[in-house]
């Protein structure tokens, strides 16, 4: 599975896998794709530096890249603080309400939420980043869009291709103004935040609104015969991040979330502001169904709804409330249904891929005569 992206990057197969578990990132890139680390869960760089650090030791010499979520307009002098101050009383007192009726424990005296969506901040990426480029990444993504124009120089001059998601041909076209190197179309079936566009449409969209750049197919891929219509449909690579969930590499701290991960079905995804304030597409729970409901408060927007329900997520999963409990995962999440590790999760992509490729040269071969 080359292409020229791939071939550039150094890479056996233009598999890029995103996720948050750094023995993740290391196994996919071992194993001959591209591993991309997600950031936004590191607050502290010391942590990120520890785990890079274990990522330099285990991946083999193979590339590797990050992920982080990051505005492209900065919002001067508004701290953590102001934010969490904007947050109405009766949204607190429907997630206190929400926690009571299942009887979700407190966390204990002392103890800090283990989940904050704070990486959107752009203070906070920036030392992301400070860390980052003291290591030999080769590509940088950016959830948010085009990350600010500095970063996108600094990246370039460190040699490092910058990526960035688009959910529409418009929004690729203003990351290619942006000068980024790299669009990666992220489909409706995505897991995370993601647009309306379904992939079949949006991938040939955004090829030709962009071409030359390459581009990244993503949302709802997860076999080798969906990559190879990935390529079919223009596109130099796949981006997969939800089939990671359920390696045995991945390191969900939950029992019980990766029964459900390996129970659901792709109709049991909903794109829901549950979570951060924007549309993310994760298992659909009596969480999200109580915050989607007519006579529920409404979701705040991003970034208030990701501080609001902090805790309350950590609560949740801490204590593995099986109604509430859930993920961010794409329709994807279907076909996941056993835990494989990474490396054969490749085995499959790569047996996949060489099929679908055999049966088009046999349809074209018959079809010439």
């Amino acid at each position: 599975m080359q292409t020229e992206l791939s071939k550039q990057l150094g890479v056996e197969h233009a598999v890029f896998g995103f996720t948050p578990f750094p023995a993740v990132a290391a196994a996919i890139s071992r194993a001959g794709g591209f591993g991309v680390l997600g950031a936004v869960r590191y607050t502290a760089p010391d942590d990120l530096r520890r785990d890079l650090d274990w990522i330099e030791a285990h991946v083999d010499g193979k590339p590797y890249g990050l992920d982080v979520v990051m505005p492209a307009k900065k919002i001067e002098g508004v701290t953590e603080a102001d934010v969490e101050a904007m947050i109405p009383p009766a949204h607190r007192q429907f997630v206190q309400d929400t926690l009571a009726k299942y009887g979700v424990p407190e966390l204990a005296e002392g103890e800090a939420s283990g989940w904050r969506i704070t990486g959107w901040m752009e203070q906070v990426a920036r030392g992301q980043l400070d860390v980052a480029f003291d290591y030999p990444i080769r590509l940088l993504a950016n959830a948010l869009g085009s990350p600010p124009a500095d970063v996108v120089a600094h990246a370039h001059e460190q040699g490092v291709l910058v990526a960035a998601l688009a959910g529409s041909a418009r929004h690729a076209r203003k990351h290619q103004d942006g000068g980024i190197d790299i669009v990666v179309a992220q489909g409706y079936e995505a897991g995370g935040h993601t647009g309306e566009i379904a992939s079949m449409v949006l991938t040939p969209e955004v090829v030709e609104a962009v071409d030359p750049l390459p581009v990244l197919a993503a949302g709802g891929i997860g076999s080798g015969q969906q990559a190879a219509a990935a390529l079919a449909l223009g596109a130099q690579g796949v981006w997969l991040g939800s089939v990671w969930l359920t390696t045995a590499e991945a390191d969900l701290h939950s029992a019980a979330l990766t029964r459900k991960l390996l129970a659901a079905g792709s109709g049991d995804t909903v794109r829901s502001r549950a979570l951060t304030g924007k549309p993310a597409r994760q298992l659909r729970t009596e969480w999200t169904d109580a915050w989607d409901a007519d006579d529920g408060p409404g979701t705040l927007p991003m970034p208030l709804q990701g501080l609001l329900v902090a805790e309350a997520v950590s609560r949740i999963q801490k204590y593995e409330i099986d109604p509430l409990l859930g993920t961010p995962v794409g329709q994807i999440v279907g076909r996941m249904n056993d835990v494989r590790s990474v490396q054969a999760v490749f085995d499959d992509l790569t047996r996949g891929f060489e099929r679908a490729v055999d049966r088009v040269n046999r349809i074209a071969g018959r079809s010439g005569t």
